[in-house]
């Protein structure tokens, strides 16, 4: 399994050694024996629990060939990953979806006061500042216009 995705892997005999296993590191993916689930539910509900953010595969071993079961795993490994970028992309459009009224407001308000008569220098330097890095922001934001 090791080999077939790259990832590193565990072997874990009992629900015990799992729960040591997933206290100690970070996994993509844990795969499960549906058989051993079945027959203990209580530990495996427990076990759900303890996986973190990695993506559960469940698996019949006793009718499930090496081979399947690495497909399997690649596909949820696959469907993780096209998730995490969906959700990446999600939070970017919504930061800046939430963003872009703020910093158009600031824009404005920058740009009206720098047009007020009698403007002292001080403050010029420091609107002019201020609407520089809204700029900036804009800019980084992808926000047009």
């Amino acid at each position: 399994m090791q080999e077939a995705t790259n990832e590193p892997a565990h072997v874990a005999g009992n629900f015990r050694q799992a729960a040591v296993l997933l206290r100690a590191q970070e996994y993509s993916a844990v795969v499960f024996d549906q058989a051993l689930l079945d027959s203990e539910p209580d530990e495996s509900e427990v076990m759900l629990q303890h996986i973190g953010a990695a993506i559960p595969v469940y698996i019949n071993f006793g009718i499930s060939s090496t081979p399947r079961v690495v497909r399997e795993l690649r596909s949820a490994l696959q469907r993780k990953k096209k998730e995490s970028v969906a959700a990446h992309h999600a939070a970017e459009e919504s930061l800046r979806n939430h963003l872009k009224d703020n910093v158009t407001a600031m824009l404005l308000s920058c740009e009206m006061a720098l047009k007020a008569p009698e403007l002292p220098a001080p403050a010029e330097i420091k609107l002019r500042a201020v609407y520089e890095q809204a700029l900036e922001m804009r800019g980084k934001l992808g926000i047009t216009g």
